[in-house]
């Protein structure tokens, strides 16, 4: 990976491991799921839209790219932010982002449904078994009373946050960052504006409450999202979403510190097991190619790799 490449993942691995808490925050004051998505994605919108403008062709974008862009805001905005926040009403913050930790297990499921013939093999699956153990250590405790549903919806988030990167790399790649960005922000919030007012707070927010709110749009949105989009450019869909390997750290450090989540085995066990199937079922696979033969001996192989910029592993 390239040292932008490894730039835009460290970025990420940041700055979406701590919506969570921000949501976690918000969601307690108490405002409304609908409030929080609107608020977050009007912020965002706002503060990219002069940056988007600047730029030409944002029309065109728009009417040539109408389509996967709908299909894009609708799975990775508009309905996994409104699932993620209602469903931490009832979950820590560190539980939801642990469970977004299986994003990378689903994308690898789902790229195969978008022309990926790559072979899992037996590495991979073992990856993904890991991963579906971590993910029932962590849920099966929450399997009783009002969890379940909030179970279900992060796992409408997982999917939905695991098919709208191979959404952009095969039919939007060729839209810039902020032209893909903008409009989906812009429909959001204007999908959740009716809900928003609905439930708009009677009183002002606290500095806490509004600072979360600021964060979520400023940095975990406008920021996140142009650096995201770099990154699967940068990387390839499947594996732009690695950095959540680091996020469940980053939110469940954050839920400990700042709201006194507590730190359970249960939890370092699914982080263990969540993290260990990430990574293996996300690896590439080494591929065989043969060096050239010497005169004065046989032929070897060499199982070397370098990435490509698209994400894809080669041999040199």
């Amino acid at each position: 990976m390239t040292a932008r490449g490894w730039f835009l993942f460290s970025l990420m691995a940041v700055v979406w491991g701590i919506p969570y808490l921000m949501i976690k925050v918000a969601v307690d004051a108490p405002l409304s799921p609908s409030f929080v998505v609107f608020t977050r994605c009007v912020l965002g919108a706002a503060l990219l839209l002069p940056f988007a403008l600047r730029q030409p062709g944002l029309p065109q974008a728009i009417r040539t790219y109408w389509k996967p862009m709908l299909a894009f805001a609708c799975i990775e905005i508009i309905g996994p932010w409104y699932t993620l926040t209602d469903a931490e009403r009832h979950l820590s913050s560190s539980t939801a982002g642990l469970l977004i930790a299986g994003v990378p297990i689903v994308g690898v499921a789902l790229a195969r449904f978008f022309g990926d013939t790559e072979r899992l093999g037996v590495r991979r699956l073992t990856g993904l078994g890991l991963g579906l153990a971590g993910v029932a250590v962590l849920t099966v405790p929450h399997l009783t009373g009002g969890d379940a549903k909030s179970l279900a919806e992060v796992l409408v988030t997982v999917l939905g946050y695991a098919t709208a990167p191979l959404i952009a790399a095969r039919w939007l790649k060729d839209v810039p960052s902020l032209h893909l960005t903008v409009p989906c922000l812009a429909l959001a919030a204007l999908v959740y504006a009716p809900a928003a007012a609905l439930t708009w707070p009677s009183s002002m927010p606290s500095g806490q409450v509004l600072a979360a709110l600021a964060g979520l749009g400023v940095v975990c949105t406008a920021l996140a999202f142009v650096a995201f989009l770099e990154l699967i450019k940068e990387v390839g869909p499947t594996r732009a979403t690695v950095f959540t390997y680091v996020n469940p750290a980053v939110a469940v450090a954050a839920g400990a510190i700042f709201l006194d989540e507590s730190l359970t085995l249960g939890i370092s066990l699914a982080f263990t097991l969540i993290l260990a199937g990430s990574v293996l079922a996300t690896a590439g696979p080494a591929q065989v190619t043969a060096e050239p033969a010497c005169p004065d001996r046989p032929v070897t192989w060499s199982t070397r790799q370098t990435s490509r910029a698209d994400g894809r592993v080669e041999s040199p």
